[in-house]
């Protein structure tokens, strides 16, 4: 028996050596099992845009996964953006490859009118399987929609219209100077109209960098506390700076249904354009110098000004604020002055913005923290005050009648939102309060007002008299079950239309037709366990369905699977919940290892946090990154098991550790309990925040054989001014932020863990650098650990080959280290024999 284990343990070392040797030489991408490659390479199916009207949807044909030569090509990393210097926009790696038109109400099998795209006049491109569009927009008259073209050289916007034979028209080529640096086109509220960025005329080289450093690159601080989250991609030097400049410089241009073009204002780079209602001014927020080597464009300094667009490139009319750098803010603060600047729906031109009352600073005592002002054209009478709110602004609605709006407000002391109905014909009558609740409380969820654009292409709440409607998740114990409802705005009553029946998920996408005295007829999404979703055209008053699209399985080799919703407790009493997978072969009474898959989630109080989020009954999908893939190995997995966090806001990570091992171990119980999971054959493993927890699990407790960890930061003294919900900085917790940084703990990391990183993180907090420390101390003390850097990826994994090797070094790493495993000497004597 001794002799045995000695050499199982042998081989087991063996093993250890072994794979810190392959680690330094298997150079290449690997390929998970053929099976897991079939799943993961299946085509999905298009996406849907339907026209405001609902009447017509645009098929939109997409792949599954870019190759990593698309991924890969050069990208500048700048001001808290990554931009593609070759089409003048975002760094884009998924496109859309072909447009279809149809209309909504006909047979689901119709062929389907494509748009004819001219090939000869997108350069460098040769096959229709070669179009890079980037992205589509229907004008909100429910004729005309634009779409933008990524070519070799620069960015193409065209346009479309349906034509009265209801085929699509041939597209029209706007210009082939598009710049989307700082955002996309937009529709003016005629309709016909298209406002967007262009390159500048004569704009030149590239700013070469001078690889002879001038001097140093300096940086200071004179004493005024200046508390920053950490941020990727920033400036580092006056060249990046030029760079900066030099791509999001853009020239505005309103070109008209006939084609013509007209130059709005000078040159610059303009954060954002809105057109008023009447389309008579436009709203724009110009970035100014200096830049910020610390923070991104979004808090560089900026002008707010209102400009005339009948008044060609001399039009500045008003000023709305000068807003200096966002310095000095504290943390979860906001900035004084003018914000959230915006158009009133439904009247002509009114600009509403919300002032802060507090100074910005969340921990000042004050009875109102912000109010709402606004200003009508022509701008030279003065702003007026609308309202006062008791807690931060966080938005406002429009309603068809423009006396009526509805403010939002967030208390972040207690997280919770509240929405309150005004008046302007009766200023001094208390609001109706339409919503007060905590954040976290989905059961309590009413639901969003649904919106649609009026006749300027402004958002309004749609409306039917007194009455409004709302659609929501509909989330219950027994998963989420979505609804619609309308409201009386006199009497705030609410009556229920239809909400989906258990056994499928079924969301309202679309209200087409509706009457104060009838229920709507709607447009909904339906999904089941093995029916993907489709679209359905429900008459609520008759309950007869009609199918708009017949979208087929695309991976029909995994619909044995099973799934169902699982609960169970905490051991301090907090119900908790999951999906538990097993795989399509299991047997009854079979003990599978198990994968514990999971995110913390932050809550006040253990009644909301003990609330059930998703559903049961929603079409299993296997894509990208998913650790489900893992089921076609023999696990069974808890999937999105609750680990929630709960305590004062303040405070409630002092005891972060203690409440996820508590909810892990409770996790595990409720697998063995069933039936269905080996204790001990358990890994844990999740992604950002999943993946410090699980760092954090694998380092205070030892009831998991392996973990990992993807795209995690393990060090938060390297974020020290807070982190995901944690307010303090580092130096008023110094005892919470080392106690909660696995790094910090690396010496307790007994079991294997596998980290996976990509190597251009974007993501705030989670830099490479994270991963790669994290290794290093977990090697030293002797640790088993696996690092695996994915070239040219960032928080999530993008092209085909590291999203299939992600899968390959999860399925080997779990599989060697938890399936596998086991010292039962019989098992011993056969591994000893497969060598």
């Amino acid at each position: 028996m001794i002799h045995r284990f000695c050499i199982f343990s042998l081989i087991l070392i063996m093993g250890v050596v072994m794979t810190d040797f392959i680690s330094a030489q298997d150079a290449g991408y690997r390929l998970p099992p053929q099976e897991v490659i079939d799943i993961i390479d299946a085509a999905p199916e298009p996406a849907v845009s339907m026209s405001p009207d609902a009447k017509w949807m645009l098929l939109l044909e997409r792949d599954a996964m870019p190759d990593i030569s698309d991924v890969s090509r050069r990208m500048l990393q700048l001001a808290g953006m990554r931009l593609d210097p070759i089409s003048n926009g975002p760094f884009q790696t998924s496109f859309f490859r072909g447009i279809g038109l149809r209309p909504v109400d006909s047979d689901p099998n119709q062929t389907v009118a494509k748009v004819q795209i001219p090939l000869d006049q997108i350069a460098d491109q040769t096959n229709s399987t070669a179009v890079k569009i980037a992205a589509v927009a229907w004008s909100h008259n429910s004729v005309d929609f634009a779409f933008s073209v990524v070519t070799s050289d620069g960015q193409q916007l065209w346009r479309a219209k349906i034509s009265d034979s209801g085929q699509p028209s041939d597209p029209v080529l706007v210009t082939d100077r598009l710049n989307t640096v700082m955002g996309g086109f937009q529709w003016l509220p005629d309709g016909k109209s298209i406002l967007c960025r262009l390159v500048p005329q004569n704009r030149g080289q590239e700013p070469a960098e001078n690889r002879v450093p001038s001097g140093p690159n300096i940086q200071e601080s004179y004493g005024n506390k200046t508390p920053t989250r950490t941020y990727q991609d920033l400036l580092k030097n006056p060249h990046d700076e030029d760079l900066f400049e030099y791509y999001a410089m853009a020239q505005m241009v309103v070109f008209d249904g006939s084609g013509s073009a007209k130059k709005v204002g000078a040159p610059g780079i303009h954060a954002s354009f809105e057109a008023s209602p009447d389309g008579n001014y436009l709203l724009v927020t110009r970035i100014q110098k200096p830049f910020s080597y610390l923070m991104t464009y979004r808090s560089f300094p900026r002008e707010i000004e209102v400009w005339d667009l009948n008044e060609g490139q001399e039009c500045l009319a008003y000023t709305v604020a000068s807003v200096p750098m966002d310095e000095n803010i504290p943390i979860e603060g906001v900035r004084t002055g003018p914000r959230n600047v915006d158009w009133k729906s439904g009247v002509a031109a009114t600009l509403v913005w919300a002032e802060a009352l507090d100074g910005g600073d969340p921990n000042v005592k004050a009875d109102f923290r912000d109010r709402l002002v606004s200003i009508d054209a022509p701008f030279d009478s003065g702003t007026q005050e609308l309202v006062k709110t008791e807690y931060r602004s966080y938005g406002v609605s429009y309603f068809e009648d423009p006396t009526l709006f509805v403010t939002t407000e967030y208390d972040r002391d207690r997280r919770w939102i509240r929405s309150l109905l005004h008046d302007t014909k009766t200023p001094g009558q208390t609001p109706k309060t339409l919503t007060d609740r905590s954040i976290r409380d989905r059961y309590g969820d009413p639901g969003s007002i649904v919106s649609v654009p009026d006749e300027t292409g402004h958002v309004v709440a749609r409306q039917d008299g007194d009455w409004i409607y709302r659609t929501g998740s509909g989330a219950s114990p027994k998963g989420n079950l979505p609804f619609v409802d309308r409201q009386n705005l006199k009497t705030l009553e609410t009556e229920r239309l239809w909400r989906c029946g258990e056994g499928t998920f079924e969301s309202v996408v679309r209200i087409v037709k509706s009457d104060p005295e009838s229920k709507p007829v709607v447009i909904t999404n339906r999904q089941s366990k093995t029916d993907p979703p489709n679209y359905l055209w429900r008459d609520l008053a008759s309950d007869q369905v009609q199918p708009i699209t017949d979208f087929q399985d695309p991976t029909p080799q995994i619909r044995g699977i099973r799934k169902q919703l699982v609960k169970y407790e905490r051991e301090d009493g907090v119900p908790l919940s999951a999906t538990l997978y097993l795989p399509a072969d299991y047997q009854q009474g079979e003990k599978l290892p198990l994968l514990v898959w999971a995110y913390p989630r932050e809550f006040n109080d253990a009644k909301t946090a003990a609330q059930i989020s998703g559903s049961p009954h929603m079409f299993t999908r296997m894509r990208s990154i998913t650790h489900l893939t893992l089921l076609t190995q023999g696990y069974a997995i808890m999937d999105a098991a609750t680990m929630p966090v709960i305590g004062d806001p303040e405070t409630m990570n002092d005891t972060f550790i203690q409440q996820i091992v508590d909810s892990a171990e409770a996790a595990i119980d409720k697998a063995v309990e069933m039936g269905v999971a080996d204790r001990d054959r358990v890994a844990v493993g999740g992604h950002s925040y999943g993946a410090f927890m699980t760092a954090n699990l694998m380092a205070h407790s030892d009831v998991f054989k392996a973990g990992v960890a993807r795209s995690g930061a393990y060090n938060r003294t390297l974020t020290p001014f807070g982190f995901q919900s944690e307010r303090r900085p580092y130096w008023e917790a110094k005892g919470i932020y080392h106690k909660i940084s696995p790094f910090l703990h690396a010496d307790k990391i007994n079991e294997p863990l596998l980290l996976i990183h990509g190597e251009n993180d974007n993501n705030s907090g989670t830099f490479p650098i994270q991963s790669k420390r994290m290794y290093q101390a977990i090697k030293g003390n002797g640790g088993i650990v696996r690092l695996c850097m994915l070239p040219f990826e960032s928080h999530g994994y993008r092209a085909r080959q590291s999203v299939l090797h992600t899968q390959a070094e999860m399925i080997a790493w779990l599989n060697q280290y938890v399936r596998d495993v086991s010292l039962d000497p019989a098992d011993a004597d056969e591994a000893i024999g497969s060598q």
